[in-house]
């Protein structure tokens, strides 16, 4: 399990502050790249931040469900599921409370698609070198779960 603290993140399921919120997102691969995306949400300290697709589980959704379609909505692709990467709890604040979430991530393999058609809550998405967004995403744990998706495609070719 990963942790990220103080972040601005946060994908709109209850605030209620009865237990953490529950989100799943993917790491979509194709060959040795992977799709990023900037949110036009900042980070806490007004930056852009650099990130997986992912957002909440609705009603009725499984985890994989929800980051398939997460992944289609703010990446702009399909793409299939390889397998489970491991999560990431972290806490972030909304509107001055801190708020705990926890994220499934899902190892994807790319099917088609075209990352600019990407949805509003997204400035850009695109391909980059997975050793590179293992350097260069925001936050910690979202690039452990990169980072694990770099040594399981290394390991499987």
């Amino acid at each position: 399990m990963c942790t990220d603290t103080d972040v601005s993140e946060g994908d709109g399921v209850s605030r209620s502050g009865k237990g953490p919120e529950f989100s799943a997102g993917g790491v979509v691969v194709r060959g040795d790249e992977l799709i990023v995306i900037v949110p036009k949400r900042r980070s806490a300290k007004d930056q852009k931040v650099l990130g997986l697709p992912k957002g909440h589980v609705e009603a009725g959704e499984t985890a994989i469900d929800a980051a398939l379609r997460e992944v289609h909505e703010e990446a702009g692709v399909t793409a299939r599921v390889i397998e489970p990467l491991g999560d990431v709890d972290y806490i972030y604040r909304w509107e001055g409370k801190r708020h705990a979430k926890h994220v499934e991530f899902f190892l994807m393999e790319y099917e088609a698609g075209d990352p600019d058609d990407h949805d509003h809550e997204v400035e850009r998405a695109y391909w980059l070198p997975l050793e590179q967004a293992v350097a260069e995403i925001t936050y910690d744990g979202e690039r452990e779960v990169v980072s694990r998706a770099l040594s399981r495609r290394t390991r499987n070719q």
